[in-house]
C-alpha cells in the first residue's frame, strides 16, 4: 500500500542533499506526518539525516522525496538511532531535534552560532511548552528528577535534557557513547560535563506533537526512559574512557 502523504511533497522545499558544514540527525520511527514540516523547518544550506529506526507509514519514502538523506538503524532504540546518525554524518557541526514537530530544527541556528564562536561546546534547549497538555505530567516529574540527580552527579545546573542540542562531531565521536536506549542524550551531557566540556541552555518553545510519543507518552515509557537515564547517572568517568 502506497503511503498516504499528508501535504503535496511537491510544494515543499527540498532540504539539501550536498556537502554542508552542519548535519540535522533526526531520529525517525513513523513519523510521515510530520515530516514535511519538520523538513521545510531546516535551515538552508544544513543537511537533513533521517534515522529511519523500522517505520512501517512510509517516512524514509516521504524524507527521500523532500531531498533528506535517509540512514537506516534496524536496532531499535532512541540512543540506536542517534547514534547510527552522529556515526553517518560527516559535517564539522551536528544537531540533533526530534522529528515529531514538537521542537523547529530553526532554532538551532543560535546553538549553531555559539559552537563557531567557540563560546560553549554542547548547547541544550530548555523546552517550554507552548500550550496545556504539551508535556504530560508524568514526563516533566520524570524530567524534573533526572535534571536533581544530575546536578548532584556533575554539578550542572541543567533544567531539561531535551533533544534538541548541537556540538562539534569529532569531540562528541570521542566521548565514546554507548547508550542506546533512552539514555543517549543523558549520558552525552554526563560524559560532557566529565571531559570539561562547556554547556549552554537556552529556552526553545514546545509544541504539540504530531502522533504518539514512543518514550514518554505513557507512565510506563516514562519509567523505562528514567531507568535508562539512572544507569547512566551511575557511571563513573573511568566507565567510559574519556579524553580531557
Amino acid at each position: 500500500m502506497s503511503p498516504i502523504y499528508p501535504i503535496d511533497v511537491r510544494r515543499v522545499r527540498p532540504v539539501t542533499t550536498t556537502s554542508a558544514d552542519v548535519d540535522v540527525v533526526l531520529p525517525c520511527l513513523d513519523e510521515a506526518e510530520a515530516l514535511p514540516w519538520v523538513l521545510d523547518r531546516i535551515p538552508a544550506g544544513w543537511r537533513a539525516l533521517v534515522v529511519d529506526n523500522g517505520s512501517t507509514d512510509g517516512s524514509p519514502d516521504i524524507a527521500r522525496a523532500l531531498g533528506a538523506t535517509v540512514v537506516h538503524e534496524p536496532r531499535r532504540g532512541f540512543g540506536a538511532a542517534c547514534h547510527a546518525g552522529l556515526t553517518a554524518a560527516t559535517a564539522e557541526i551536528v544537531c540533533f531535534c526530534d522529528c515529531d514537530a514538537s521542537l523547529d530544527p530553526a532554532l538551532l541556528v543560535p546553538f549553531v552560532r555559539e559552537i563557531r564562536d567557540g563560546a560553549a561546546d554542547l548547547v541544550l534547549g530548555r523546552r517550554r511548552p507552548e500550550g496545556r497538555g504539551v508535556w504530560p505530567a508524568h514526563a516533566r516529574a520524570g524530567n524534573l528528577a533526572l535534571a536533581r540527580m544530575l546536578r548532584r552527579r556533575t554539578g550542572l545546573r541543567l533544567h531539561d535534557l531535551g533533544p534538541l542540542r548541537a556540538a562539534r562531531r569529532e569531540p562528541l565521536l570521542a566521548l565514546g557513547l554507548t547508550d542506546r536506549r533512552s539514555g543517549y542524550p543523558l549520558q552525552m551531557v554526563v560524559r560532557a560535563a566529565d571531559a570539561g566540556w562547556r554547556i549552554a541552555e537556552h529556552d526553545v518553545p514546545y509544541r504539540p506533537r504530531t502522533g504518539a510519543s514512543k518514550v514518554t507518552g505513557t507512565w510506563r515509557g516514562t519509567w523505562q526512559a528514567v531507568r535508562d537515564m539512572s544507569r547512566v547517572l551511575a557511571e563513573t568517568p573511568a566507565d567510559g574512557g574519556l579524553v580531557r
